[in-house]
């Protein structure tokens, strides 16, 4: 921007009373909405780093997909209805929760912050909602387990290795983990082009430009240093050598996974060994949600993995209702992918989803500010979606169902009426 328009631009927000302070002066506290999270990660974290949580696999269609599914649906307000007071609250997996929310897995994230395992557990504690730990964090899943017993799922990949699968799953056991979460979609790893510009791989390679960019972001920088570089991955830290230092763990736990020949046999394996509730995350085929029906899974994570693996992938909210029509209230469904308002929330739930989850908006909040941010990014969806209820005159998030629901193009058709998909 020139230094005239920009003069221009000063006086025409004069004229029109806007006040462009806030932009300088937004933090954690005073965030609006989720896009502001975003806005503030992205200032403190050097582009390397904050890509790998934005960016998505090939084109970053599917990125775009998962938003511009729920711009599909309007809600149709009820009026004269007293809604004076609105519950949230959801049962799920037999437990109460505050509100249909919850914070998605995600590997990794001790390096946008150190402890952010932790800290994302504690707020989910605080806010009474459920925190999937991935089998891939930097926190040690003993150690999340102690700050949240009851609010922490713990998230596995399986590997090549059975014996590893098996030991994850009794060390789940020892740790009294309520649930237990397998993530299937992710049978090869996907072309995340953003992260090979940068050199975000194993081992790093780093551009000079990158480097240089990096710099412009000096205390990140200083706490990637003072801590030791990339942090250990200490759930996968017991499967390796003695005295393997972090980067050793990381190309250990590359050789296992992903594990392409992981099948329902698997799966089988898993729930004979695992008696608690067990979630499949990956799901978007309704055939293979009847399929997890039969084999006794207890609920899904209806998901295309954020747009991070397959581009070409469908939005899991247009999945929503045919996977819900095949297998009715036999399963929990959590959406997630693409949520960033209550709103969103709300209209999943009109499609047959319980609850939904979020990933980046609380790695961004994490890198942000530590755990007030992500304490902020539940309350700002929390608050959202009673804002919603109370506008459409819904007193009950649990009795949300289509009849508040106005698709933008209602003669649409949908999978769950193609009396071929079952066998596709």
């Amino acid at each position: 921007m020139t230094a005239g328009s920009a003069i221009r631009l000063s006086g025409v927000s004069a004229y029109l009373g806007i006040n462009h302070s806030h932009l300088q002066a937004m933090n954690i506290q005073t965030a609006i909405n989720l896009d502001d999270i975003r806005t503030l990660a992205k200032r403190r974290l050097p582009r390397i780093a904050f890509d790998f949580i934005d960016g998505g696999a090939d084109d970053e269609r599917c990125l775009q997909r998962n938003r511009a599914a729920f711009a599909r649906y309007q809600l149709v307000p009820r009026y004269l209805r007293d809604v004076s007071r609105c519950d949230q609250t959801v049962q799920l997996l037999g437990r109460t929760y505050a509100s249909p929310i919850g914070i998605s897995p995600s590997g990794l994230a001790g390096l946008w912050r150190p402890d952010a395992d932790l800290m994302q557990a504690a707020a989910a504690r605080d806010a009474n909602v459920p925190f999937l730990l991935s089998s891939a964090s930097n926190n040690a899943l003993e150690e999340v387990v102690a700050i949240a017993p009851d609010h922490v799922w713990f998230q596995m990949y399986c590997t090549t290795d059975e014996k590893i699968n098996d030991d994850l799953v009794q060390r789940a056991l020892r740790a009294k983990v309520s649930t237990l979460v397998v993530s299937v979609d992710v049978p090869v790893s996907s072309n995340r082009e953003r992260n090979r510009r940068n050199g975000f791989s194993r081992p790093f390679r780093m551009t000079p430009a990158v480097v240089m960019e990096a710099m412009m972001h000096p205390r990140w920088v200083l706490r990637y240093l003072r801590t030791g570089g990339v942090p250990m991955m200490r759930n996968w830290e017991p499967y390796a050598p003695k005295g393997a230092n972090a980067a050793d763990v990381a190309d250990m736990y590359g050789t296992l996974t992903p594990a392409p020949m992981i099948n329902w046999d698997h799966i089988r394996r898993i729930r004979d060994a695992w008696q608690g509730p067990l979630v499949l995350k990956g799901l978007l085929h309704p055939e293979d949600a009847r399929l997890a029906s039969e084999l006794g899974v207890n609920a899904l994570v209806v998901s295309n993995h954020g747009g991070r693996q397959l581009d070409a992938a469908p939005a899991p909210l247009d999945m929503l209702p045919a996977i819900h029509a095949a297998v009715g209230s036999r399963l929990d469904l959590i959406l997630d992918s693409g949520v960033r308002r209550g709103s969103d929330v709300v209209i999943a739930r009109c499609l047959g989803a319980k609850a939904c989850i979020f990933a980046r908006p609380s790695l961004y909040a994490v890198a942000a500010g530590g755990q007030a941010g992500v304490d902020r990014v539940l309350q700002i969806v929390r608050n959202e979606i009673n804002m919603v209820l109370t506008q459409i005159g819904c007193s009950s998030f649990a009795s949300l169902d289509s009849s508040y629901l106005w698709p933008d193009n209602p003669a649409a058709p949908t999978l769950a009426a193609n009396p071929s998909y079952s066998r596709a």
